[in-house]
């Protein structure tokens, strides 16, 4: 109802433009009488322009209705459509008085009249739409081809901001032999009325909506002359729902157990083997998102280098991870940590990280031998251990038993007591090589946290400028 009213208002326009000129007499107001008259002036001429002269240029005015978007093929660059084609022309010298032959508009075979070989220059593959019969022949001279046209044409398709893209498809409707002198090619209606009948008739709900549609004539120019041609804008935009809810909430979910496994204690093996199953459940999960993302060799997703940076990720924390654990567990076995490294980790990271270093111990050493200048290390010789031990025997034995045995228990309490220092020595490397894990590990947990945060809003901030659109 709608097509027919703006076919209606359409043809009124263009007549008020070109006016009436009485060609055809019907000798009773009935089709016999009508048809009689077509055979005899109109349908002789239909191999031949419908003008007067062959200087005269033909103005084909066209319109469409968007009715189905049926698919889109990543891969291919191709657009699936399916719409409603609506081409006016008019036949010089043609016309009739309403009230002589009975009607102002009747419908005639399509092979009776000549046809303008109007076809879309972005055709991938044959038409499978319906084929239409007939036309409208109006009283004025004009005549209404509206038929059903299902095309796939290609289409530049930017995938890099995929699931929230939007695409702009061209279709570029021309003649395909006649030149620009010969048919001329004229936007029907306004744009805003197509996408509003658009939008009232389309039949598909699925994952594409339509934005909007723009249109402008344009001329191609070869070098045999030139074609008249009108181009025809779709703007689609894609319905992200299935992807958010099957890609990117899972992979949110994953990353964030990555992220707050750094609370488990590093110490900790089930920490390691804790990432390296999420490692290998974020494997899985990339295998079945293959089924689901486009292919295209253009360009790559954000949404791919989102996950590509999620996984780097994971894989970056889990090296973290077996570098701290090895420092917790083998610390034993380095030797003192270098004054440097002591300063920058212990002194000033540390600060930063807010985790404190542990205040040394008071334990005073006393050492036989005083010890060498700039260290306060003590030095033990052997000789020292030996006096100490009662391994090599007194110069002047001592006048009293009682006197030699306190001298003994002194000189065993000694020596207890410089191994004591000696294994609390080792404590203390091992101490500060177990606080400089620490303070690393916070400082990666803080780079992770800023590193992850920066790179999602800037993915999500890319994803809402492009699906944003300003019409």
């Amino acid at each position: 109802m709608t097509k027919v009213k703006i076919a209606g208002l359409f043809l009124i326009t263009f007549s008020l433009l070109h006016g009436f000129v009485a060609a055809l007499n019907c000798t009773s107001p009935n089709p016999k009488a009508l048809f009689d008259a077509f055979e005899k002036e109109l349908f002789p001429r239909k191999l031949l322009r419908p003008v007067k002269s062959f200087s005269d240029t033909l103005n084909v005015s066209i319109y469409l209705t968007l009715v189905g978007v049926l698919g889109v093929n990543e891969k291919a660059q191709s657009l699936t459509t399916f719409l409603w084609q609506v081409l006016v022309w008019k036949i010089e010298g043609l016309s009739w008085d309403e009230k002589e032959c009975g009607t102002n508009r009747t419908s005639v075979p399509r092979e009776n009249l000549w046809i303008p070989d109007v076809i879309i220059s972005e055709f991938m593959d044959e038409d499978k739409s319906p084929k239409t019969s007939y036309v409208y022949l109006y009283n004025s001279g004009h005549v209404v081809d509206d038929k059903p046209v299902r095309v796939v044409s290609s289409c530049r398709l930017v995938i890099y901001t995929f699931p929230f893209d939007i695409q702009n498809c061209t279709l570029t409707f021309g003649s395909y032999l006649h030149f620009a002198e010969d048919i001329h090619m004229i936007d029907g209606i306004p744009t805003d009325q197509i996408v509003a009948q658009s939008r009232q008739v389309i039949q598909t709900r699925g994952e594409w909506e339509l934005v909007d549609i723009k249109a402008g004539p344009s001329t191609l120019e070869i070098t045999v002359g030139n074609y008249s041609e009108i181009k025809y804008f779709i703007i689609l935009r894609r319905r992200p729902i299935l992807y958010v809810i099957n890609l990117l909430i899972p992979s949110c979910f994953l990353i964030t157990l990555d992220l707050f496994s750094f609370l488990l204690p590093p110490e900790s093996v089930d920490r390691a083997s804790f990432k390296m199953t999420l490692i290998i459940g974020y494997t899985v999960f990339l295998l079945h998102m293959n089924d689901l993302l486009p292919i295209t060799g253009n360009t790559t997703p954000l949404m791919n280098i989102y996950f590509s940076i999620s996984l780097a990720l994971m894989v970056a924390s889990t090296l973290e991870t077996v570098f701290v654990t090895n420092i917790q567990f083998s610390s034993t076995q380095y030797n003192a940590v270098p004054r440097w490294l002591s300063v920058l980790v212990l002194r000033y990271l540390a600060v930063v990280v807010c985790l404190p270093s542990k205040k040394k111990s008071n334990r005073v050493t006393v050492c036989l031998q005083p010890p060498v200048r700039g260290t306060n290390t003590c030095i033990i010789s052997s000789r020292d251990l030996q006096s100490i031990s009662g391994d090599t025997p007194q110069e002047k034995p001592p006048p009293e038993p009682a006197l030699e045995e306190l001298a003994k228990l002194g000189r065993d309490l000694t020596a207890i007591r410089l191994q004591m220092d000696k294994h609390f020595q080792g404590n203390i490397t091992s101490e500060e090589w177990k606080m400089i894990g620490l303070v690393i590990d916070r400082l990666l947990f803080g780079l992770y946290i800023i590193f992850i945060s920066t790179s999602f809003i800037t993915i999500l901030s890319l994803w809402y400028a492009s699906y944003t659109y300003i019409g």
